[in-house]
């Protein structure tokens, strides 16, 4: 039983970087090489932060924001300097290697040892820790899937949507593209970043 808990964990929580990498590979039909640094950034910040004694749903909540800034520079990299999305991505990911190493203290493996993590803290609850981390990977998946969906419902998600469908017409409607793959590029490095963080938590190192 704790075989399937577990293997049903690791594929629910590869789920929350296939949504990241599906927001830019299909809806904006990009392809963006950041995830390969956004994933292993994620795991870098979480594990350092919780290595400082930080809490670890905020230290979790500090990764999101390190994808999110991630994207945001391979956004800019793109739209503003107009470098083709596919070279962006390898640009952000190889200067990501060495920003990863320093955030981790110059060591190429740090780990988070017997310090809380958030699948620790749900033990406390009477969880084994296959059960606890299997339930921690599902709701994580449902909020990702909950939020997305509501915020594609949204006037931004449509825009958003439709940035990636038909730029010409987007253009033609007053919609600011750069902008949306800007936000795009965010959002879904985010969510491999939150990837990361939730593995570096289950193996217990970055």
């Amino acid at each position: 039983m704790d075989l399937v808990l577990s293997s049903l964990s690791e594929g629910l929580l590869w789920s929350i970087m296939a949504i990241g990498i599906f927001l830019t590979f299909r809806i904006l039909d990009i392809a963006d090489m950041t995830a390969e640094g956004a994933f292993p950034l994620g795991a870098a910040v979480v594990a350092s932060q919780i290595q400082a004694g930080q809490n670890p749903w905020l230290a979790t909540l500090f990764s999101i924001f390190a994808g999110m800034l991630a994207g945001l520079v391979s956004g800019l990299l793109h739209t503003k300097m107009k470098i083709p999305a596919l070279l962006t991505g390898i640009v952000t990911l190889t200067g990501l290697y060495s920003i990863n190493i320093k955030i981790m203290g110059g060591v190429p493996n740090l780990s988070i040892g017997d310090s809380s993590t958030i699948f620790k803290s749900v033990i406390g609850l009477g969880l084994s820790n296959e059960a606890a981390v299997f339930v921690v990977s599902l709701s994580c998946l449902l909020l990702v899937c909950l939020i997305l969906t509501l915020l594609m419902k949204t006037q931004i998600g449509l825009v958003l949507r439709s940035t990636g469908d038909n730029i010409p017409m987007s253009e033609a409607n007053g919609v600011n593209v750069d902008t949306m793959k800007i936000f795009g590029y965010m959002i879904s490095n985010g969510l491999v970043a939150l990837c990361g963080a939730l593995f570096a938590q289950t193996d217990g190192f970055s």
